[in-house]
């Protein structure tokens, strides 16, 4: 009864056959509940009246913190609505297969979820992390295609979900992948930690006042980029006041500020090309390439290769919200990869200062103050001479302790991000000996 393509895909068929072979039970048996929350009344505010508000696309990122709305305590505070640690999470509408472990410093910030996002709780019994390991994997996501339905806005239900098949493993199997995620999600932790209490110092000593309620007005001779409103933000200006006679240009404190001009792009298989990421995979917390840029297609392509310790920032975007002015920093995960020309790469003469450097670009006003470099009517963007002449503040006394807490977040989040994914491939490894 179905004529779309995706139900018919044919690794599912295949999969499908597998599994017959090998013995299985639904997700529901595994599970205490399997659920959405109602449409409640979304009242969003600033982030000191709410609490955060994920969309089933701020799930999956790195830091749902960054990109999210925040939900009003009085007005739209929803307790049914809020994410546990532990629970598995997958989109309902639009994204699906896309699919996150909730760790347990989301529940500390008591994050909300929409109601396009599907709970799965996992009774205490079994091993929620392999459950999530499995739903994670390409076989997982080719199972939620092969039960999603719909044609312009593709969708699956919780009745849905909880008829997924999950295939039988070993006790030992299970309890192995179980404390890779475990231990991942831990990590994950105290890695956000350990930038939080960076970008919190940026925060306390050069905070930004809040005027978005209050018309103001400029000489014209003091207007700065533009006409437009975000070009002119006073809050900005009052926040780099209190840095600005001991600041440094980060045209002098890099080597390099650029984005790759449009590009070829030729993908090949892992062993013939590098590696290559979009703007918007950068976000992801589950990091996995699926694709490699062929050198043919691209000029110099070795000067697009990240390094370790490059700053990141997405250019082009929406200055009231979503990923336009946030910074991101390679790791090791992301070292020796190519990545769009969407992204700007700022390299530093050496990686303390990047670390100083990204922590305070983390921080409240410099978010706001990036946002206000963007041009342009229907995508705003950044250009990377715009970044260069930018201001930020130059080390001092807490620079040591700065730049130790942004390596220990560097170092644990990239051991997180490569334990979930050793736990992700292990299932897929399993699956696919059945069939040898």
């Amino acid at each position: 009864m179905r004529m779309d393509g995706s139900y018919h895909n044919a690794d599912i068929n295949v999969y499908d056959d597998i599994l017959q072979e090998h013995s299985s039970h639904c997700l529901d048996f595994y599970c205490s509940s399997i659920y959405t929350t109602g449409r409640g009344r979304r009242v969003y505010t600033r982030p000191d009246h709410g609490v955060p508000f994920l969309s089933n696309s701020d799930m999956t990122t790195q830091d749902p913190l960054m990109s999210c709305n925040y939900m009003s305590r009085k007005y739209g505070y929803d307790e049914p609505s809020l994410l546990k640690g532990g629970m598995i999470l997958t989109g309902r509408v639009g994204a699906i297969g896309q699919t996150a472990f909730v760790p347990k410093y989301w529940e500390k910030h008591s994050m909300m979820g929409s109601d396009n996002i599907i709970r799965i709780v996992v009774n205490e019994q079994y091993k929620n992390g392999f459950i999530y390991a499995y739903l994670a994997s390409k076989y997982g996501n080719l199972s939620f295609w092969k039960h999603a339905t719909g044609g312009v806005q593709p969708f699956i239900t919780d009745k849905m979900v909880a008829e997924l098949p999950i295939p039988d493993m070993s006790v030992a199997f299970q309890q192995e992948v179980d404390d890779l995620i475990q231990e991942s999600a831990r990590l994950r932790e105290e890695a956000t930690d350990a930038l939080d209490k960076a970008v919190s110092y940026f925060n306390q000593e050069y905070p930004i006042k809040d005027r978005t309620s209050v018309c103001y007005t400029k000489k014209l001779k003091s207007l700065g980029l533009g006409f437009a409103a975000y070009n002119n933000n006073i809050e900005v200006d009052d926040f780099i006041a209190q840095y600005d006679s001991h600041s440094l240009k980060i045209t002098d404190i890099t080597t390099s500020v650029f984005a790759p001009p449009l590009f070829k792009h030729i993908y090949l298989s892992q062993d013939n090309g590098y590696p290559f990421m979009t703007g918007s995979e950068l976000t992801k917390f589950n990091m996995r390439y699926y694709r490699w840029l062929s050198p043919r297609g691209v000029k110099n392509i070795k000067d697009y290769v990240v390094k370790k310790g490059t700053l990141l920032l997405y250019k082009s975007g929406t200055t009231d919200g979503g990923i336009l002015g946030n910074v991101f920093i390679a790791d090791k995960k992301l070292d020796g990869c190519c990545l769009s020309d969407h992204v700007i790469r700022i390299v530093f003469n050496d990686d303390k200062m990047a670390y100083w450097a990204f922590a305070f670009l983390r921080s409240n006003g410099a978010i706001k103050m990036l946002q206000r470099l963007a041009t342009g009517t229907m995508i705003p963007f950044i250009t990377p001479e715009r970044v260069s002449n930018m201001l930020i503040p130059a080390p001092d006394s807490n620079y040591e302790e700065i730049v130790e807490l942004v390596s220990k977040y560097i170092d644990l989040n990239s051991k997180s991000k490569f334990l979930e994914i050793e736990a992700i491939e292990k299932v897929e490894s399993e699956i696919e000996s059945w069939t040898k």
